[in-house]
């Protein structure tokens, strides 16, 4: 026993700190146009083979659904979209919010960067939940509490993406577009609760952190699939966009 040690699970400090100023690193526009320059066809490629798969699990190896028929499909294409077009909003405030408190470079180009993306995918929820609504309750719409704040979150999408681009000024544009972002992430809660707030045509989750899934096992794979798909596809467009970002301020600098 003499000869034996206690195992360290502790990462040594120069470790530490070297994990540390790669983050920091990575955080500089040009460190991060390099490095997202080298990760984009990765992305790229992970998400067209992911939703290949999905798509292919969900359309075809999928059983069909014996309330709904055929017409459920659509799920594999709304629900992801819906759930991205919530997660990219609170991604996109969060690096708003970041760059707003401790003014950093990187920050708002990655919250520029994400929205044009949200707003597509709110498009694609909105535009496959009417689908999905018209065979389902007899009617394209409904001003249905989540379909309502759902349209809201593409009003607060395209605010943005408006506010920022009529400001000639790009650190104001960044000010001005992170408050606007901060202020519509109370739409967000009200979105996912609402089917449980008030009574509402729009069924709730099939998929519950704690509960079983009331879904088969095929159709959780093919949704979780096309999630996977949309995370890797958001990844690498975000990705090209802010590298034309950081081309674009750092001309814009050398100008002035």
């Amino acid at each position: 026993m003499d000869g034996l040690r206690p195992l360290n699970t502790t990462l040594p400090h120069e470790t530490v700190g070297s994990l540390r100023n790669r983050w920091r690193r990575l955080a500089s526009p040009p460190v991060f146009h390099q490095w997202a320059g080298r990760a984009l066809p990765w992305f790229a490629a992970l998400a067209a083979l992911l939703a290949v798969a999905g798509l292919y699990v969900g359309f075809v190896e999928a059983p069909t659904d014996h309330q709904q028929g055929e017409v459920y499909r659509i799920i594999f294409i709304h629900v992801p979209a819906a759930w991205m077009s919530m997660f990219i909003y609170l991604i996109a405030a969060l690096h708003a919010a970041l760059g707003l408190v401790f003014n950093t470079r990187l920050s708002p180009l990655l919250a520029r960067a994400l929205a044009p993306t949200g707003a597509l995918f709110t498009v694609i929820a909105l535009w496959t939940g009417m689908t999905w609504g018209k065979p389902t309750w007899g009617t394209w719409w409904v001003w249905d509490a989540r379909l309502t704040s759902e349209l809201i979150l593409l009003f607060l999408y395209l605010g943005y993406l408006g506010l920022v681009s009529a400001i000639d000024d790009p650190r104001r544009a960044d000010r001005a577009g992170a408050i606007l972002l901060l202020a519509g992430v109370v739409n967000i809660p009200i979105i996912y609760f609402s089917v449980q707030w008030w009574s509402t045509l729009h069924q709730g989750a099939s998929i519950s952190f704690t509960a079983a899934p009331t879904m088969a096992r095929t159709m959780v794979l093919g949704m979780l699939l096309m999630v996977f798909a949309c995370w890797a596809y958001s990844i690498a467009v975000a990705l090209a966009r802010v590298r034309c970002l950081i081309t674009e301020r750092d001309t814009l600098a050398r100008r002035v």
